[in-house]
């Protein structure tokens, strides 16, 4: 059979455009003779929709949607993703797929496996299947699954990117049972570094031992936090992957079950990063309403790796770079911010802060009199700073893009109404040392990110020859306890066992509890690794654990 995935961008509740989007991905697929059109999950609302799905018109939308597309499907088949509602008790919603042909909505499958971990948040909004059946197409017998659902292959061991318990029901075994010698997944599997080769692993592992061929559909695009990748797969029977969609960027993959031509692959993680953070950063503004970002350049390496991943997703004429230096910036790091603008052909202008903030302090002075200097004369120029960008932002229309890195925002290293000032945090799921891996993957081929950034010691510029380690451990150090504890969820003394200084460790995670006030209060941040800062992580700001 010849079997295409259309690999699409839905914008969340925008029924219409999604609509025209899905019959466009139709017609160019029955100009390409294609037998069976498989979108991604929800295709008519997007994913995740969260609490809109509360509002009966956009279920009543989607379907009426779904219902003009099937309108489009003669002589293909078309396994679309949407949302239905049980006629008796509109209340009750499902997660569903249709497939459609010539005209008819012949056949629905809703998910099985609801998840309730990390970002998601299914078991809030949905009802499970009552069951898992097959249809025959085109004489093959077609099991149905939604993302989770293949999720749970039991001979499994390595769950890093699932939930941490097994479920009792496998729709995959009970379709097999039932003799599907097809499976159809409709993902909206968001993207996190190192899980595509694990993704294929798995796939190819339930192709093979099930004697199946496996389709696997997946969503691109960019929407809040979650950045989805594509990279859908065509699996034969023998677990052999035949076609590939692309990464990051829509496609229409065409393939066939009985194919035995397979793919090799050679994973760059550090490009892949690099593209999620792109897309993430393009769609969060398109879909937002803005064309153009400001962003304060400081001279160090996290604002200049925003700038260009920023240029990158949006063209070096919708990126303002604006340096403002204090008494305590060096020439050097002016220099820098200057440099990196010449290399990436931004505008850039300088404010000098320094009148600002003796005007600060003298108008603070009866209050302060008496007391000595100290973090809050620090955060007064980076409030100076946070003020000055959100001024331009308001008069221009260009969001600020935040610069903090994961380790910062861990640690409560940054300023609340500061540097934390802004509409996206674009690398705040990276920590330091990826942002220097990055950073240095970009300067590969030519030097792009000044090499001087990259290479002197990192520092806030708030106080006098200030360095990043006088008030934290080596990046080096900091992030493996970091990883440890919010990704691994290991216990004090867990770590301390792995070779790390005890009042050390003590002290890191202190600091990450305490500071959860800031994060609760901070941009929303794209997620590119397994526990991200944000709605995955939910964690009470009046609380005491030790842990």
């Amino acid at each position: 059979m010849k079997i295409a995935i259309a690999q699409i961008n839905p914008i969340i509740a925008d029924i219409e455009g999604n609509k025209i989007k899905i019959i466009d991905y139709i017609e160019k697929a029955k100009a390409k003779d294609v037998e069976l059109l498989v979108f991604p999950e929800m295709t008519t609302i997007g994913y995740p929709p969260m609490d809109l799905l509360e509002n009966p018109k956009l279920v009543d939308d989607n379907i009426e949607s779904l219902n003009e597309i099937k309108k489009h499907t003669k002589d293909i088949g078309v396994i679309c993703g949407y949302v239905d509602f049980d006629p008796d008790n509109k209340n009750l919603l499902y997660n569903s797929a249709a497939l459609l042909y010539n005209g008819e909505l012949i056949f629905t499958q809703d998910k099985t496996l609801l998840p309730a971990y990390d970002v998601f948040d299914e078991l809030r909004y949905f009802n499970k299947a009552d069951s898992n059946d097959l249809i025959t197409f085109k004489d093959k017998k077609i099991g149905i699954t939604i993302c989770e659902d293949v999720w749970n292959p039991l001979n499994l061991e390595n769950r890093k990117f699932t939930e941490k318990k097994k479920y009792e029901i496998d729709p995959v075994k009970t379709l097999t049972k039932k003799g599907a010698e097809i499976i159809v997944n409709l993902s909206a599997s968001p993207y996190v570094k190192e899980k595509n080769r694990y993704k294929r692993e798995m796939l190819s592992k339930i192709a093979s031992s099930n004697n199946i061929s496996l389709i696997y559909a997946n969503q691109i695009g960019g929407n809040d936090s979650l950045i989805f990748d594509g990279n859908s797969l065509i699996i034969n029977n023998k677990g052999q992957i035949t076609s590939k969609g692309k990464s990051f960027c829509e496609d229409l993959i065409i393939g066939d079950t009985m194919s035995d031509n397979e793919i090799k692959f050679d994973d760059n993680e550090l490009e892949d990063i690099k593209l999620a953070l792109e897309l993430g950063i393009k769609d969060y503004l398109k879909k937002c309403g803005f064309k153009k970002v400001v962003i304060g350049l400081s001279g160090g390496i996290d604002s200049a790796l925003t700038a260009t991943l920023a240029k990158n997703a949006i063209g070096a004429e919708n990126v303002f770079g604006v340096t403002m230096p204090s008494m305590y910036s060096s020439e050097g790091s002016v220099n820098d911010s200057k440099d990196l603008a010449s290399n990436l052909e931004i505008e850039i202008e300088t404010i000098a802060i320094k009148p600002l903030y003796e005007e600060f302090i003298n108008n603070l002075s009866p209050i302060f009199s008496g007391l000595p200097l100290d973090i809050t004369e620090e955060n007064i120029q980076a409030r100076i700073r946070g003020n000055l960008l959100m001024a331009i932002s308001n008069k221009t229309n260009a969001m600020v893009l935040t610069t903090g890195n994961k380790s910062e925002l861990a640690m409560g290293y940054c300023t609340l109404y500061g540097d934390m000032s802004g509409g996206l945090a674009v690398i705040s799921d990276l920590p330091k040392t990826l942002v220097y891996e990055l950073s240095r993957h970009i300067n590969k081929d030519k030097e792009i990110i000044p090499w001087n950034t990259i290479e002197k010691a990192p520092s806030a510029e708030l106080r006098p020859d200030q360095k990043d380690e006088d008030s934290l451990p080596p990046y080096e150090i900091l992030d493996k306890i970091l990883d440890l504890y919010i990704e691994d969820l290991k216990s004090t003394e867990e770590i301390i066992e792995k070779g790390f200084n005890q009042e050390t460790v003590k002290w890191i995670l202190k600091m990450v509890n305490i500071n959860e006030y800031k994060r609760r209060q901070a941009a929303p941040g794209l997620k590119i690794t397994t526990k991200a800062f944000g709605t995955g992580r939910r964690i009470p700001l009046a609380m005491k654990f030790v842990p």
